[in-house]
């Protein structure tokens, strides 16, 4: 089984979807001139932006919703197995693809808000329903929305509960032994997924609203104290950083794991990390309310900064200068390139943070990363269910009724138990087999779009060009000729109507 997924892996992942990545970031990049450092500023003062209403969510709600999809267990246990498998250098590759990437986040979250519907209450958007509504390809969006529900209902949300399970078994133990189907499981990891499961059948049942509001208060909070605690490890170590910056910049070329794997870890880690071009962000970012839909873009370009810039960096941080990390070859396989640490640590786990703060902290280190984890993964399979149940609104244009949304409820939860309690090291295999599947349909799709389209850069001039003015912003898709954005369409005819 093992072989097989990893097989399978190799070509989801090869060199094209890498390169594709970095292509489609410095493609937008450019055609936006760089509005990723231009408007920086406008990001910040955007977040906080107290539009809300009945049927969508705030910016800065939006901005937590994707964030806690973003800032999970790749940030911890995902920068210490890119570190591991590709060197210090790799972390270079992870910044690259946040500054290329915050581009293609603007690109998809702009359009998943031009072409959002209303639905039952709730606004509903993503790469689905932009593939629809701008493309006119039925099949694409059907393919994206079953490879999201495949995605994120069943491969993703088991690699955020196998890195809790290992962080808890790193700072409390095993506890008693319980024989289950997939062999002897600790105690302590039992209660922690009992924990886990009621409280995610709590709020996945609850909606959109019941997840913005938990993640608002919880992703803030944690990726503060997170911060906060690398930023004192940093302090403690000033000395060391511009040793540390040096190694990551010079590994990043003659890399110390290969340059392939500098880049193939750097990007994979990152884009799982970020997931910017994913296709995951722009659900998240069509529930808002805005006046303009470049301005919800702008946001989620911000997310990524945080996700990667400052969350990402902090991790490798503590793990450097700590040296709490080893380095394993390709090969011959299992040699280590570098090893810093026990040879039985695993690379593929959040271990290496953990040492790296217990060698500062002590054992509040090791079991803050434990939480910060514990809520960093939950949240972020909070954000799978809610792209899983969007997708399925989406399909249920074509298949009416209400038993696929109950089923996926159950499966995410099923598949929450299986990663908590598996052992098996392909788990992170299928992760990355789902993010792959995902971002090859998004980023063509997007790519295509803008051949077809340009709405998004249309959005973005047109944002820029009525804050020059001043005044009122609003958002006239037929005025930019853009087609099929009845949402706004209607909007703005009803705005019309009330100022007569």
């Amino acid at each position: 089984m093992e072989a097989f997924v990893s097989a399978v892996n190799d070509v989801v992942w090869s060199n094209a979807l890498i390169y594709l990545c970095l292509g489609a970031g410095l493609f937008y990049s450019v055609l936006t001139r760089f509005a990723q450092v231009r408007h920086f500023k406008e990001m910040c003062k955007l977040l906080f932006s107290p539009n809300t209403s009945d049927k969508g969510i705030s910016s800065f709600q939006a901005l937590a919703v994707s964030l806690s999809g973003r800032v999970g267990v790749g940030n911890i246990a995902g920068v210490a197995a890119a570190i591991g498998f590709g060197g210090p250098g790799a972390i270079f590759w992870m910044w690259v693809v946040a500054f290329l990437g915050a581009s293609t986040a603007y690109a998809e979250s702009t359009l998943g808000q031009i072409y959002k519907t209303e639905e039952n209450g709730q606004y509903r958007g993503g790469p689905a329903y932009y593939f629809d509504r701008c493309l006119g390809q039925k099949w694409l969006a059907v393919l994206f929305a079953v490879s999201a529900i495949i995605a994120c209902g069943v491969f993703l949300p088991g690699v955020q509960a196998n890195a809790v399970g290992n962080a808890f078994t790193q700072v409390f133990g095993d506890g008693n032994m319980v024989t289950t189907s997939f062999g002897d499981v600790g105690s302590f990891k039992l209660v922690a997924l009992a924990i886990i499961l009621i409280v995610l059948a709590f709020i996945i049942f609850g909606g959109i609203k019941r997840i913005a509001n938990f993640t608002q208060i919880v992703v803030p909070f944690m990726a503060l104290g997170y911060i906060v605690l690398a930023l004192i490890v940093v302090f403690i170590n000033l000395d060391k950083v511009g040793d540390i910056f040096y190694l990551i910049i010079s590994d990043a070329f003659t890399a110390q794991a290969g340059f392939g794997a500098a880049i193939g870890w750097g990007v994979k880690r990152g884009i799982y990390s970020n997931e910017a071009g994913q296709g995951t962000g722009p659900h998240a970012a069509a529930a808002a309310e805005v006046d303009h839909p470049a301005q919800q873009g702008l946001v989620q370009a911000f997310s990524v900064y945080v996700d990667t810039i400052f969350v990402c960096t902090a991790t490798a941080l503590m793990i450097l200068i700590t040296q709490q990390y080893n380095v394993v070859g390709e090969l011959p396989a299992g040699q280590f390139i570098v090893q810093n640490v026990d040879a039985a640590t695993e690379v593929g786990s959040a271990a290496f943070t953990q040492m790296a703060l217990f060698s500062v902290f002590g054992s509040f280190g090791q079991a803050f990363v434990g939480i910060a984890l514990f809520f960093f993964a939950f949240t972020t399979i909070l954000a799978y269910y809610f792209i899983a149940e969007t997708n399925i609104a989406y399909l249920n244009r074509y298949f009416k009724g209400s038993i696929p949304l109950v089923i996926v409820k159950f499966v995410i939860m099923f598949m929450v138990a299986y990663g908590m309690v598996n052992n098996s090291g392909y788990i992170w295999t299928i992760g990355d087999i789902g993010v792959g599947l995902m971002a090859w349909i998004n980023i063509l799709g997007i790519l295509a779009i803008f051949f077809v389209a340009k709405p998004a850069l249309l959005c973005l001039s047109d944002y820029e060009e009525q804050k020059k003015k001043g005044g009122k912003i609003i958002f006239d898709p037929v005025k930019l000729g853009i087609k099929n954005a009845t949402f706004w369409e209607k909007r703005l005819a009803k705005q019309s109507k009330d100022a007569e």
